[in-house]
């Protein structure tokens, strides 16, 4: 599917292409989506550039993400697709851009191109050509990275007076899975973020040393600058966070670890207390025929009185030695 954004008096205008037809003249932005190969050549006579097939998009080196072509630039990013799933995906976006056209290439989809295609339709003000609409687009990527990461964060925080506050008990198997399962997509969050980080940063730097190329001006330099630094600060709150949630997930299975230990403990002086009046029973219990208080009136009422009394000094003995 091609879809186009051409300039209009009130922002862009969104169509799309249809099957066979041609791509117009005054198109900006062209959006790919799921492209067959005549789509992608259709864009690539537009552009004078060649644009990376779906393969070549999934390749990790960084001279395949971030290279030149004749016409224009090739930039491969990884960007949050359904970061707020609990299995967070991401979907790699190549952006192929001159100093007219923009040119992204996707084969999901990211909720940023989403904001980004009704934000070029509502704002007037957004310069009529590739780079203008690309700073609009990373300006929302940036956005919705640190709100994935400040979601991450609430439901640590969330999770944290959890365990701490109320605490957790081995005893609610469910409630236990639950803390576990949900740290565990805290962290997977975290680690898709890590990644999508680490893609635009190396964008960006890319993006400014290509300033005069793809014919940005002086203010969007600095911006890629200030994206830069931008990406880095979330950076390094998922960094913290990571660590933070390896403490956490660390405390949460001590705690149970614990209160197991505890229930354990309270079960072997169990044990031992009863020792004593078991040994007495068994005493008694022996069938010899020469045994003194076997036929004793008050035989039976002593051996009760012997365990209970057992049973007394041992108890008092351990809460002496406060293991109970």
């Amino acid at each position: 599917m091609i879809i186009v954004y051409t300039p209009t008096t009130n922002g862009f205008a969104r169509s799309e292409v249809p099957s066979g037809g041609n791509i117009p003249m005054t198109a900006v932005w062209i959006d790919l989506f799921n492209p067959t190969h005549e789509e992608q050549l259709a864009a690539e006579h537009m552009m004078g550039a060649e644009i990376p097939t779906r393969e070549e998009i999934a390749s990790i080196e960084t001279s395949e993400r971030l290279y030149d072509e004749p016409g224009a630039i090739v930039m491969t990013g990884l960007l949050p697709m359904a970061a707020r799933t609990p299995d967070p995906k991401l979907s790699s976006v190549t952006f192929v851009l001159s100093a007219k056209r923009l040119v992204t290439v996707r084969y999901g989809e990211p909720q940023s191109i989403v904001n980004c295609s009704r934000k070029v339709q509502s704002d007037p003000t957004i310069p009529r050509n590739g780079p203008g609409v690309l700073f609009v687009m990373l300006d929302i990527i940036i956005d919705r990275c640190a709100d994935v990461l400040e979601e991450a964060s609430d439901s640590f925080d969330k999770m944290s007076v959890k365990v701490f506050e109320e605490g957790l008990s081995s005893r609610k198997a469910d409630t236990y899975r639950a803390a576990i399962r949900m740290q565990g997509r805290i962290g997977l969050q975290v680690a898709r973020m890590h990644d999508v980080c680490a893609s635009l940063l190396r964008l960006f730097l890319f993006l400014a040393s290509r300033a005069q190329r793809v014919g940005l001006t002086d203010e969007q330099t600095a911006a890629c600058k200030t994206y830069g630094r931008d990406i880095q600060s979330i950076k390094e709150h998922a960094d913290a966070l990571d660590t933070k949630l390896s403490f956490l997930l660390d405390a949460t299975v001590g705690l149970v670890n614990l209160e197991q230990n505890q229930i354990i403990k309270i079960f072997s002086v169990l044990a031992v207390i009863f020792m004593p009046p078991t040994l007495i029973a068994s005493i008694y219990g022996m069938n010899f025929e020469n045994m003194p208080e076997l036929k004793w009136e008050y035989g039976y009422p002593y051996s009760l009185g012997l365990m209970v009394v057992s049973v007394g000094l041992t108890f008092l003995y351990f809460r002496m030695k406060k293991l109970l």
